[in-house]
């Protein structure tokens, strides 16, 4: 009898315990979870940015500096290569911007 007593109020403890675990990885997937969104939100405002100026499918000197601008922005938040291949192609292009490449970023903003 003596035996089972101490084994008895261990349980509560060792419930305690594992709670506090489940507790932590709750905790750690929210945090996750809220990252992830900042980042997907940031991806998608950048890749906002750069559809913006290809709207009208023209890009003048002051939309190819924005673009180029927005390279490395693009990289860092996430976006996907269907945008950021073209959009540095742009960006490394000297005084003709290359059709083919606004035209790729044209047909993968209308994608979504």
């Amino acid at each position: 009898m003596k035996l089972r007593l101490p084994a008895l109020a261990m349980v509560p403890a060792m419930l305690l315990l594992a709670g506090c675990g489940q507790a932590e990885e709750a905790v750690q997937n929210a945090a996750s979870s809220a990252a992830s969104g900042v980042a997907n939100a940031a991806a998608e405002q950048v890749k906002g940015q750069i559809c913006a100026l290809l709207e009208d499918g023209l890009v003048s000197a002051s939309d190819k500096a924005a673009l180029t601008g927005l390279v490395a922005g693009a990289e860092t938040a996430g976006v996907p290569s269907e945008i950021t291949d073209p959009l540095a192609e742009i960006a490394e292009a000297g005084d003709q911007v290359p059709n083919e490449s606004v035209k790729q970023l044209q047909q993968a903003c209308a994608a979504g």
